[in-house]
Parts: structure tokens; C-alpha cells; sequence
């Protein structure tokens, strides 16, 4: 049901949007934890991209011949009176490898057209979590793509904001409408204030 993928997808999608950094920074003792899984065996990295490059870093790897996984989901596109549909990334600026570090070179990744670097614990990549990958590509309908959990918000309950300026705060769902947009209402300065935002920023708290 809808109600557990949003519960399960959520803490994956704030994972990628603050928490990663690419190979030159610190990571946290929770990926510092993964860093230490066994090496011997495949694991789903964390690839950080440059800029809008995701798709290119996507094609450049896979020819290549690395194992890559770049989840999509549909974002509304809105332009004069009209809007429509069209695949962007998840997680911006990150897809994922499939890595045997005992086999597989991995520093070739680093130099790769639309690469910026690869997600390091003391200049190791650090693996994900196992299950991450499977849950998101368990998420995905029938064209490939990632449904938001906003698509499943109903009026009355609790979300919080991913971002833009309110993001983190916390309000409550007033309306959805077609158009994948949220109206929510949020607590500013001791006064309820109604905002509109799309339903790709916003979770279920």
C-alpha cells in the first residue's frame, strides 16, 4: 500500500538531498559503518555528478560496462498556461554503482565524463546500506519511475518540507490537486499560512 512506501522511501530521500557529500569530505559514523561492510562482495555506491549531468554520467559509465542505477521520477513542468510530465532524477546530482571493490576499478569512475566524484569513507567509497537500491526500484511503476509519497498525501495530515525556503518545517496537507500540487498549511510567526507547493517536496512527517 501507498502508506508503507511513503514511510519507507522518505528516510532514503533525505539521505541524498543533505546528508552526502562527494569523495573530498567527511561522512557520517553511519556511512563510516558501511565503509567497513565486507569488500569481497557487490555493493550499491553513491556517485556524485556535476551539475545537470546525471543523464550523461548515466550513459558514459554504462558504456563503460559498470552496473549503474539512476532512479527518476515524473516532475511537473510548467511553461506559459501549460505543464507536463517529464523524467528528472531522484536524487540530484547522485546515481548509483553496482561495485566489487576486489574486482572492479573503481578510481576510473572519478574521471568519468559528468562525474564529479564518488561517495569516500577515508578514501574508500563507502557502500549503501543493504536494501536501499531494492526499496527504490520497488517504488517504480510501470514506465521506471519513482512515485512521490506526495501523490498519496491526503488532507489532514502531517508532512514537512524537503526544500526550498520552508524547508523542514513542518505543517499539515489542506488539499492535493491533480496537477501534483500540495496546499499546506504552515505555522509562520504564530499565524497559519496557506502555501502551494509540488508534491516532489514534500513528504509525509
Amino acid at each position: 500500500p501507498r502508506s508503507t512506501r511513503r514511510l519507507t522511501l522518505f528516510p532514503y530521500t533525505t539521505l541524498f538531498r543533505s546528508s552526502c557529500r562527494p569523495c573530498r569530505t567527511r561522512v557520517n559514523s553511519f556511512q563510516k559503518k558501511n565503509a567497513e561492510m565486507n569488500a569481497s562482495e557487490p555493493h550499491w555506491y553513491a556517485v556524485h555528478t556535476h551539475p545537470r549531468e546525471e543523464f550523461k554520467a548515466l550513459s558514459h559509465l554504462r558504456r563503460q560496462g559498470y552496473d549503474v542505477y539512476l532512479p527518476r521520477h515524473a516532475k511537473v513542468i510548467r511553461h506559459a498556461r501549460k505543464s507536463e510530465k517529464v523524467a528528472r532524477p531522484f536524487f540530484p546530482r547522485y546515481l548509483f554503482v553496482k561495485l566489487d571493490l576486489a574486482v572492479d576499478s573503481w578510481r576510473a569512475i572519478r574521471s568519468t565524463l559528468g562525474v564529479s566524484d564518488i561517495v569516500c569513507f577515508s578514501d574508500r567509497p563507502t557502500p549503501l546500506p543493504a536494501g536501499v537500491i531494492e526499496t527504490l526500484q520497488r517504488q517504480e511503476n510501470t514506465q521506471g519511475l519513482i512515485e512521490y509519497a506526495g501523490s498519496s498525501l491526503k488532507p489532514g495530515d502531517s508532512v514537512v518540507v524537503l526544500s526550498g525556503p520552508f524547508a523542514h518545517q513542518l505543517g499539515r496537507c489542506s488539499n492535493v490537486s491533480d496537477d501534483e500540487r500540495v496546499a499546506i498549511l504552515l505555522d509562520l510567526l504564530g499565524r497559519k499560512v496557506r502555501v502551494v507547493l509540488d508534491a516532489d517536496v514534500v513528504a509525509a512527517a
